[in-house]
C-alpha cells in the first residue's frame, strides 16, 4: 500500500468547505470500511466521514477546529512502517488546488432543473453519465432531493442519478391531488417519461420508499433492483408524532425538536438544515400538502399503505435506532440493519449506505 491523502471531502453541490470538529482515530490506529474516522461539520450537516477502504491513520495533518476547503489535506494514510521522512515529504509536496484551480470552479454549477408531469412541474437534479443503468432517487415526506448529497455523487460514477422531489416537496408543485400513493406512482411514472428512461435502479427512503416499490409493482420491466431505505408499507407502525410536528412546525425550536426524532446522533441536525425546513414550510400549499398526504398515508395513527416486496433484486436498509418507521424484515429481501443511525442512515452512515447501494446495483 503506497501513501494515501485523506482530504476534505465535498458533500452536496453547494458545500466549499468543512469544519474538523472531532478527530475519532488517533495515529497509528487501523480501520477497516466503514470505521469511522472523523467528524466533520459544514453549513448544512454535520457528518461522519468514514473508511472506504482498508488502511493506517499514519499521521493527523488538520488539527480539530480547523476550517479546510474541499480537497484540503486532513491526514495521511500510510502502512504501518512507513519511514517519517516520507511522510514529511509526502504533506509537504502536497498541493491541494486553490478553488480557482479546481476544474469545477470554472465550469457552470451543475443546478437542478424542471419537468413536467401530470401534477404540474417537478424539479430534479441529474448527475452522471455512461452506460450504466441510471438510478432515480425518491425522498420521504416532508424532504426533498438535497436529502441525497452524501448519495448522489457517489453513485454517478459510469451512469447518470436523478434525484426528483416528489409533488407537494421541494422545488415541485404543491399540488397533490388527493396526496393518495396513486398519486405518487402516476407522478413518477411520468416523470421517468419526461426523462427518457426506460429502466431504472429505484431508491426510495421512507414514503419514497414505499412509492419506488409501488412503482416496481405496477411497471416491473422499468425497474432493474430497488434499494428501500427504512421504507414505508411494510407493517402498520408509524411515529405520528413526527409526522403531526413536522407539519405545525414554524418556530426554530419545535423543528429541532421534530428533526431530532429522525437521527440517532441529535448533533447531526445543523441550523443550516432547520432554516431550509422552515423555508419549506412558508412555501405557498407545502403546508397544505404535507396535511393532505398525511390524511393519505397516516390517518388513525398507522400507515394506511401496504407494499410487497416486488419479484425482483430488493434489498432493505434500515437503522437499529430508528424512532420513526420499526426495523422491519421482509420476506424475501435483503436487509441490512446499521447501528448507531435512526430514521436517516444514508445521511448518518452514508458511506456505507453508498458501498450497500453501489454493490447491490452492480450485481
Amino acid at each position: 500500500m503506497s501513501i494515501v491523502a485523506l482530504t476534505m471531502p465535498k458533500w452536496g453541490l453547494t458545500m466549499t468547505e468543512g469544519t474538523v470538529v472531532k478527530w475519532l482515530r488517533a495515529p497509528g490506529a487501523s480501520f477497516a470500511p466503514g470505521d469511522e474516522i472523523l467528524e466533520i461539520e459544514t453549513s448544512k450537516i454535520a457528518n461522519v466521514l468514514e473508511a472506504e477502504t482498508t488502511g493506517t491513520l499514519a499521521r493527523i495533518v488538520a488539527p480539530e477546529g480547523a476550517i479546510l476547503p474541499i480537497g484540503a489535506l486532513l491526514a495521511v494514510i500510510a502502512p504501518a512502517a512507513t519511514p517519517d521522512a516520507a511522510i514529511d515529504a509526502f504533506v509537504t509536496e502536497y498541493a491541494a488546488p486553490e478553488p480557482s484551480d479546481r476544474p469545477e470552479a470554472d465550469a457552470e454549477p451543475v443546478a437542478p432543473a424542471y419537468l413536467e408531469a401530470g401534477p404540474g412541474r417537478l424539479r430534479y437534479l441529474d448527475l452522471g453519465s455512461g452506460a450504466g443503468v441510471p438510478v432515480l432517487l425518491l425522498h420521504g415526506f416532508g424532504a426533498d432531493l438535497n436529502s441525497w448529497m452524501f448519495t448522489q455523487p457517489a453513485l454517478a460514477e459510469g451512469r447518470r442519478v436523478i434525484a426528483l422531489d416528489l409533488p407537494g416537496h421541494g422545488g415541485s408543485v404543491k399540488d397533490v391531488g388527493d396526496g393518495s400513493p396513486a398519486a405518487f406512482v402516476d407522478a413518477v411514472g411520468q416523470a421517468l417519461d419526461a426523462l427518457g428512461l426506460d429502466r431504472v435502479h429505484l431508491v426510495g427512503h421512507s414514503m419514497g420508499g414505499a412509492i419506488a416499490a409501488l412503482v416496481a409493482a405496477r411497471w416491473p420491466d422499468r425497474v432493474a433492483s430497488l434499494t428501500l431505505i427504512a421504507p414505508a408499507g411494510f407493517g402498520p407502525a408509524i411515529n405520528t408524532a413526527f409526522i403531526e410536528g413536522f407539519i405545525r412546525a414554524t418556530r426554530r425550536r419545535d423543528a429541532e425538536a421534530v428533526l431530532g426524532l429522525l437521527v440517532h446522533d441529535k448533533s447531526l441536525i445543523s441550523k443550516a438544515m432547520v432554516e431550509d425546513v422552515l423555508r419549506y414550510k412558508r412555501l405557498d400549499g407545502a403546508t397544505d400538502a404535507l396535511r393532505t398526504i398525511a390524511r393519505a398515508w397516516f390517518a388513525d395513527r398507522q400507515q394506511r399503505v401496504a407494499v410487497a416486496a416486488p419479484r425482483l433484486p430488493v434489498q432493505l436498509i434500515w437503522g437499529e435506532n430508528d424512532q420513526i418507521i420499526p426495523v422491519s424484515d421482509a420476506a424475501g429481501t435483503v436487509t441490512h440493519r446499521l447501528e448507531a443511525a435512526g430514521h436517516l442512515p444514508h445521511m448518518e452512515k452514508a458511506s456505507e449506505v453508498n458501498r450497500l447501494i453501489r454493490r447491490f446495483i452492480a450485481g
